[in-house]
Formats: C-alpha cells, sequence, structure tokens
C-alpha cells in the first residue's frame, strides 16, 4: 500500500467547521488499487467513515473509533471507456473526471463538486450549473442527493461505481438506489467511487456565465469565507429552514464558539474555537424554537460522525 496512514489524526483541519476530534486510524489513498488493497486488510466489523472536502459533516469532540477514509485529490487508477476503447489511465490525475461519449461525464468521488460544474461548460455541456453551489465532493453529492440553486445530483446520473469492504467495484444503475430529498438508500457497506452524468448540450459561454451569476447570488446570500459546514438544515416541503428560523429572531444567536450566521439563517459559524457540543445544543435549540413558533420539525442535513445524539 502507498497511500498516507496515520494514527491518532486530528480530524478538524480537514472539515469545512474545523471541528472534530481525532480519528483512531486516519487512511489517505494515493488512488483507487490502493484503496482497494487497503480495505481487503480491513478486519469484516472494522468501522469506516469517508471523508472529501469535509463540508457537510459534523464530528464529535471525542473523535471518531475505526478508520477515516480521506478521498479528497486522489489519483485515478481506473479504466476509463472513451471512444469505445479502453484507456488505461493508472497514475493519470487527468481521467479524474472525463466524457464518456458526448453527453455523458465520469467524474470521481474525491473530486470537488463545482470542477464539474466547470468542466460541463467547457465542454459545451448545460444542466450541471447547479454544481458549483454543491461546497463538497462528488462522492458527498451522490451520498445525499445534494442540490443547490434549484438542481439535484441524482436526476443526473446515469451510473455509478461502487466499491465495498473487500476492496470489490461493480457499476450500478439508478434503478438500484432509493433516492429522495437529500436521501440515498442503496446496497450496505458499499461507497461510491465514482459517477456518470447526463448533460444537454449547450453554449459554453452561456453556461459560464450562468455559474458566475449563482456564485454571485451565493456570495451575496451566504457567509462566504467562514468556518461553516453550508446548509444545516433540510428544507421542509414548501418552506425554507432559513425562513423559519430567521422568523424566529434567531440571527446571530450563538451557544459557545458557534452561532447561527447573521446573513444566512441556515447556516451555523464557528467563530470562536466551536466545538461539536456548541454545534450540537445550537442545533436543538433551533429545533425547539421553530417547533414552538411554527410547528414544524426541521432536520438537520448534516451528517453526524459517529452519531451524535441531537435530541431530535
Amino acid at each position: 500500500m502507498k497511500g498516507i496512514l496515520r494514527f491518532n489524526e486530528p480530524l478538524a483541519p480537514y472539515t469545512s467547521w474545523h471541528i472534530g476530534g481525532p480519528a483512531e486510524r486516519y487512511y489517505r489513498p494515493e488512488d483507487w488499487d490502493d484503496l482497494a488493497l487497503f480495505l481487503a486488510t480491513l478486519p469484516p466489523d472494522e468501522p469506516l467513515i469517508w471523508l472529501g472536502l469535509g463540508s457537510n459533516v459534523l464530528i464529535a469532540d471525542e473523535g471518531v473509533k475505526g478508520t477515516v477514509i480521506h478521498t479528497l485529490g486522489m489519483k485515478s487508477s481506473l479504466p476509463v471507456v472513451l471512444k469505445n476503447q479502453a484507456v488505461n489511465n493508472k497514475n493519470d490525475n487527468q481521467n479524474d473526471i472525463k466524457k464518456q461519449d458526448a453527453r455523458v461525464i465520469r467524474v470521481e468521488a474525491g473530486i470537488p463538486s463545482a470542477k464539474l460544474a466547470k468542466y460541463c461548460a467547457k465542454e459545451s455541456l448545460k444542466g450541471g450549473e447547479f454544481f458549483a453551489g454543491i461546497p463538497g465532493t462528488i462522492g458527498g453529492a451522490l451520498a445525499m442527493n445534494a442540490g443547490a440553486f434549484g438542481g439535484e445530483t441524482w436526476p443526473r446520473v446515469v451510473a455509478v461505481e461502487v466499491i465495498n469492504r473487500r476492496g470489490e467495484r461493480k457499476t450500478r444503475t439508478p434503478e438500484e438506489y432509493e433516492v429522495g430529498y437529500r436521501t440515498v438508500k442503496g446496497p450496505k457497506d458499499e461507497w461510491f467511487i465514482a459517477g456518470h452524468f447526463l448533460f444537454e448540450t449547450g453554449d459554453p459561454l452561456e453556461s459560464t456565465h450562468q455559474i458566475k451569476q449563482l456564485l454571485r447570488k451565493r456570495s451575496a446570500t451566504q457567509p462566504i469565507g467562514v468556518f461553516s459546514c453550508g446548509s444545516v438544515f433540510r428544507n421542509p416541503p414548501n418552506d425554507f429552514a432559513a425562513r423559519l428560523i430567521e422568523a424566529s429572531k434567531l440571527k446571530g444567536f450563538t451557544i459557545g464558539g458557534a452561532q447561527i450566521s447573521p446573513k444566512h439563517a441556515n447556516f451555523i459559524i464557528n467563530t470562536n474555537d466551536a466545538t461539536a457540543r456548541d454545534v450540537m445544543q445550537l442545533i436543538n435549540h433551533i429545533q425547539e424554537r421553530v417547533f414552538e413558533d411554527h410547528q414544524i420539525r426541521l432536520h438537520p442535513e448534516v451528517v453526524m460522525v459517529p452519531n451524535l445524539d441531537i435530541g431530535h
């Protein structure tokens, strides 16, 4: 194995919240072949936590048991079919995102979602602009059906590549998954290593302009350049979590080092060495106040690692 293996590795630097204790074991594979070899060495009951950009995760202050696998920026080692010809792209990082045919793009799990949006525009494809607003990797987007600016991940998926605990890889179709709003359920003990996405033919200048407009809108309405995880709560049916939180007059409310953003009420920011406990208490407070004021229960979309008790 050629990857980086560390023990008792602090995880806060790998998350966008900059919060979290150490991993009992941390592994950063060199490529997907290396990951397959590593997985095959683990006990069958080893807890596994997958980390990309760390933008939608809250890690406990005490850290996590088991192994954290960090896929961000891994080299490609998977064969890509391009124009009906198999290409061996071992150790060729240029193949982490590639056109399969005129309208299908294959993207590996460790690639930031924003890179897919820009690649689509460059290749004269439209429909992927919304990926520019997802602050995570493709693996995370597939795992939770991430969305932004009115778009969602899975309506664009035509196939996914997965890996299991034994390091075995296979390709699956969307029909093998139960997909909903910010939820994806599929075969147990499998993880996404790549997605195949279908787009429409478009104009590169128009798509680039749209991406810039969307990013300007995000910058104007969301707290950019601070430690946050992105949106904390799912939007309830026919409403918006941010509207409900703001209506409860909670903007700027602070517990410890965690604050509800004064700019966007569905963001919690780490203002001063916040702990996971601070964030959990703030999440609980938001849920209680919004339910008291509006009789609506907000549900977090942020992933708690391990399964932290947030009270609701």
